[in-house]
This record gives structure tokens, sequence and C-alpha cells, in this order.
């Protein structure tokens, strides 16, 4: 069965006007090809879809059953171009993005709430993953981007691009107990206390610049728990477990028991100022740079309106 669009167009412009002339002349087209573009429908379709007489015409049952799915079809057709040009542009389509809990407490929430304003038709599909186990979506292509902790693989610089989105300072994290009996900005205030950290190889960048933060200092941390999550740290912190050094946004995360302080700039000896990028940590997007979505070029276009970036 071959069906055209024209051939729906043309069986509407009749039952609407019940009649062939008018329908024609609506059409701006002659009457007796339009009668035979109905009869090649209808026979097409294998069944008449008008009653005829010298005077008149009427729609069978056929007809009145195929005039609303006829209409929804010409309907749908006529805002196909509307639908494709969206899609080029990104306006509407999947989007599939990664995030490492840090990026949950800064920058995610606004670069979400921004998105959805501008692009409420693309369906976003969020997964938390540690930067390791994003690095191995991308190479997958099983995610569009991922907000992470660099660097990057040397193995996976040919196949993804990356652009820094936010760097911010560590700040200390103490159970409330030890916090009203040390000096509370002074990390060697707390170095009889484990330290609660990231394992090393989910997060080896974080690790390094919390451990070269207590080195700055003088300082060897005991390291009595390893977590993978901002969540599970900063509940250890409140179970008076230990302290841990956190990006300053977790500093929105409240618990109960958990007290967070700002730390001064670490000092070299001589007492010159060590201001090398000490205790920052970066977050940035991560994606392959052969991911031709619409839609992933207008997040990251997003992320380009943000300074840091």
């Amino acid at each position: 069965m071959h069906i055209e669009l024209r051939q729906l167009r043309y069986f509407i412009a009749v039952a609407d006007e019940m009649h062939f002339g008018r329908a024609a002349a609506r059409l701006h087209m002659t009457q007796p090809p339009l009668s035979q573009t109905i009869q090649a429908l209808e026979n097409a379709l294998g069944t008449p879809l008008f009653v005829r007489n010298t005077r008149s015409i009427a729609l069978t049952p056929a007809g009145l059953a195929l005039l609303p799915e006829a209409q929804r079809l010409v309907q749908q057709a006529l805002g196909l171009p509307q639908l494709v040009q969206r899609a080029a542009a990104g306006a509407s389509g999947h989007l599939s993005l990664a995030f490492v809990s840090i990026a949950d407490y800064s920058v995610l929430p606004p670069y979400l709430r921004e998105f959805r304003a501008a692009y409420g038709d693309v369906q976003i599909e969020l997964r938390e993953a540690t930067s390791d186990v994003q690095l191995d979506a991308l190479e997958k292509g099983q995610i569009d981007a991922g907000l992470l902790i660099p660097p990057l693989p040397d193995r996976l610089l040919p196949l993804l691009d990356y652009r820094k989105v936010l760097a911010e300072p560590l700040m200390l994290a103490v159970p409330e107990a030890a916090a009203a009996r040390k000096k509370p900005d002074a990390l060697a205030s707390y170095k009889d206390l484990p330290l609660i950290i990231f394992p090393r190889k989910i997060a080896p960048a974080l690790h390094d610049v919390i451990l070269g933060r207590f080195r700055d200092e003088g300082l060897t941390p005991l390291i009595g728990q390893e977590a993978i999550q901002m969540q599970t740290i900063v509940g250890l912190v409140s179970a008076g477990m230990g302290i841990a050094l956190v990006p300053q946004s977790v500093s929105n995360l409240k618990r109960p028991g958990v007290v967070y302080h700002a730390l001064k700039a670490p000092s070299a000896a001589g007492g010159a100022t060590l201001t090398a990028g000490s205790g920052t940590v970066e977050i940035g997007v991560a994606w392959r740079r052969d991911n031709p979505s619409p839609v992933l070029q207008a997040f990251l276009n997003l992320l380009r309106k943000n300074p840091e970036c």
C-alpha cells in the first residue's frame, strides 16, 4: 500500500467542503485531477470514502474513521520542519551527563536550572559517578559529558576535550567537639585526629591536593578512613571519626556535629607564602570530541558563559 500525504490533504479538503468543485478551488486546482486522486486513495485503501450522487456527497463509515487520523498525520507533517530545526539547534533531544559529588554542591544545580529554562524540551539523564568511572563511560560513548576532577589520562587525550569549570579552595571539616577546643583555622591543631579522604585510585588529583596541603604545613596525616562520596566523608566527620579537607562548596552540606573552617594560606620556610595553587581543587567538563550532538554543544555553550571556563 502506498499512500501519499498529498492524497490525505485532498481527502481532508473534500471532507471539509463536501463538494469536489469547492475543494478543487480551495486547493487551487481543477476538479478532474482532484477526483482522480481521491479515487486512487480509495483504491489503495480498498474501500470507498465518499457516497456520491448527482447533487451531494457524504462520508462513508470508512471515510469518517479516516478523517481524524488523516488530520492528525497532516498536522504532524506540518510540524516536521520545526521539529527538525529544533533538534539541529540542540533545543530538543537527549543529554546524558555524569558528575562527581562535589559538583552537586557547586556548579551542577545552577547550570541545570539555566539549561532547563533555555532548553525545556531536552531530556536530561543524570548520573553521579567518580572521575574514573566517568572517563571509562566517555571512552565507551555511554555518556555525552562528565563533570569531573582532572587530569585526563594521557591515553584519552586524543579522544576527549576538557574545559575548566570551577576552581575552589579546600576547607577544613571537623567534628564539633574537636573544634571547640582547638584553633579553628590551623591545620596543625588537628594533627592528632585521623584524616578521612578519597582513595587515590578514585580521585588522584584531589587526593594529592589534600596531602599536599598537609605537606605545605610540614605535617604527615594519619589516614583513618577512605570513602568515595562527599556525603559519606562528611557523615564520618559528623560521627567523630576524624577530620576532612573538602572543597569549599561542600560546606553547603550541613550535618549535625560538623563545623567547617577556612584555612590560612600555608607558609614555606622563612615565611614565604605558597601560592602556586596550594589547596585548590578544580572541576571541569570532559566530552568526546567526535560527539556531534547539538544538545551537547548547547550545554557546552552554556558553560562557556562562565568566566572560569
